[in-house]
């Protein structure tokens, strides 16, 4: 017979369905009620899930993009115009869950099943290095064999490959919930966030689309996830939903609320927030009753920065070029670039293959490419891992990005990585808009300039690396 699983002493549903969906049948605010909320969210204050549904509830395109504009404007009050760049490394596939949605449930005959063994992953991770990445996020399955000690192992390996000038400085975690000395045993290892996604907060279709013989069927196991990650020592946590499953306003209000919940009664809310939308998998049917449109899709984002300054939001490959180009104005912080997610798929050759894919990548670009378009935009692309390194994580991570103080580490220390990668990786493309973003950043320092250049001419004239403050 199986055991209950331990959730934490402080867990509790916190998920009240008839208080949300109330909220997400509110009429358009009037717009001093709107001002209202605008002004608060722009002090940098995190918003109570009540707040955020006032500005969710804005539909006609004036006020909308009211809130658009608050949210590129809180965005760059708190990040600048910093966008952090990772890669997802899928390491195995095994999956005991049928999960209906994707493409690795345990019942998919379609699907081509594989876990990478240590020669594997090293190749894997120096492809990705030779490829500029610093930043990775391993994913596993939810199967008895990637267990904690499976992870910590994966990670540890990880932090030592080196190829030429690079490495892998910070590795984050996309797998199965883990009990307390699980996630003692991964925050070991050295993990950067550690991301569980309840896929949807609304238990009916939870039920329906997690069937009950699985073990992610256990919504309760689930939605403690980040708490007892938290409490058992891990600095960072990740939640998300997968939207197109139930309706987006429901999902939207409850990541908030989530978020609100970890901050009051942990003292630190989530690391960061991700808002995939369902796209399309081998063996799954392609009707998504929920599906989301791309400008609601645009609005939840907005809502989202304003809602909760502190966190980092990231806008996955999933998405295509162009609507990746939209929302990035609407205050995303973290995207990933030149994605695979087959097993091995950094080092196979030709084009991507759904039946060995979780699901469709839409951006499918080289990360080269992707950085060329952000500085042309101007942003400025940041393989930055200071903060960890250095200990502002969590709740002291949270003590400078609640009031903005964080971008004065955050902009000098992307200066460094970007060059980094321009010496090391870039085309001619990339590097010439590289450098002149750089003395456009330089030209806008009040303070710390000449440290900052000091630092750049040990990077780009003296072959210095993995230098910060």
């Amino acid at each position: 017979m199986k055991l209950p699983r331990a959730l934490s002493p402080s867990a509790h549903d916190f998920i009240n369905e008839d208080q949300i969906h109330a909220l997400c049948a509110l009429p358009e605010p009037s717009d001093l009620r709107l001002d209202e909320i605008l002004a608060r969210a722009a002090s940098k204050t995190p918003l109570k899930m009540e707040e955020a549904a006032v500005l969710l509830a804005a539909s006609s395109p004036h006020q909308r993009q009211r809130v658009a504009a608050a949210a590129r404007a809180l965005k760059d009050a708190v990040y600048g115009n910093r966008v952090v760049l990772f890669a997802p490394l899928y390491v195995g596939n095994l999956c005991r869950n049928d999960c209906h949605y994707c493409a690795f449930r345990r019942s998919n005959k379609e699907a081509v099943r594989a876990t990478l063994n240590p020669d594997e992953l090293e190749a894997q991770v120096k492809a990705l290095i030779r490829g500029g990445h610093k930043r990775l996020i391993l994913v596993f399955g939810e199967h008895p064999r990637y267990d904690a000690e499976f992870i910590a192992e994966a990670v540890q390996r990880v932090y030592q490959i080196r190829e030429g000038n690079g490495e892998i400085r910070r590795v984050n975690i996309n797998a199965a919930p883990l009990d307390e000395a699980g996630y003692r045993r991964v925050h070991e290892a050295g993990i950067g966030t550690y991301q569980v996604f309840q896929e949807t907060y609304h238990h009916a279709t939870y039920a329906q689309v997690h069937p009950g013989n699985t073990p992610k069927s256990d919504y309760h196991w689930r939605l403690d996830s980040a708490t007892r990650a938290i409490q058992s020592g891990c600095d960072d946590v990740g939640i998300g939903a997968l939207f197109g499953l139930y309706d987006w306003r429901f999902e939207t209000l409850a990541l908030v609320k989530h978020a609100d919940v970890l901050n009051t009664t942990l003292g630190v809310g989530p690391h960061t927030i991700s808002f995939p939308r369902i796209q399309r998998a081998s063996g799954v049917d392609g009707h998504f009753e929920h599906a989301v449109s791309d400008e609601d899709f645009k609005h939840l984002v907005a809502v989202l920065r304003l809602a909760v300054p502190y966190t980092g939001l990231i806008l996955t490959a999933r998405e295509r070029p162009e609507i990746r180009r939209e929302v990035m104005a609407l205050g995303v912080s973290q995207i990933d670039a030149g994605t695979r997610i087959e097993i091995g798929g950094y080092t196979a050759e030709g084009a991507q293959r759904l039946e060995r894919e979780q699901f469709e990548v839409g951006d499918t670009r080289p990360l080269d490419e992707v950085m060329a378009e952000l500085l042309e935009d101007g942003y400025l692309p940041s393989f930055c891992t200071a903060c960890y390194r250095l200990g502002r994580v969590g709740e002291h991570f949270m003590s400078f990005a609640q009031p903005g103080f964080i971008k004065r580490f955050c902009g000098p220390n992307a200066l460094f990585t970007l060059a980094e990668y321009l010496e090391d990786y870039a085309t001619p493309r990339t590097k010439a808009a590289g450098h002149a973003l750089i003395q456009a950043e330089l030209a806008l320092m009040k303070t710390g300039r000449e440290a900052a250049e000091a630092r750049l001419a040990q990077i780009i004239q003296g072959g210095a690396r993995d230098l910060y403050v």
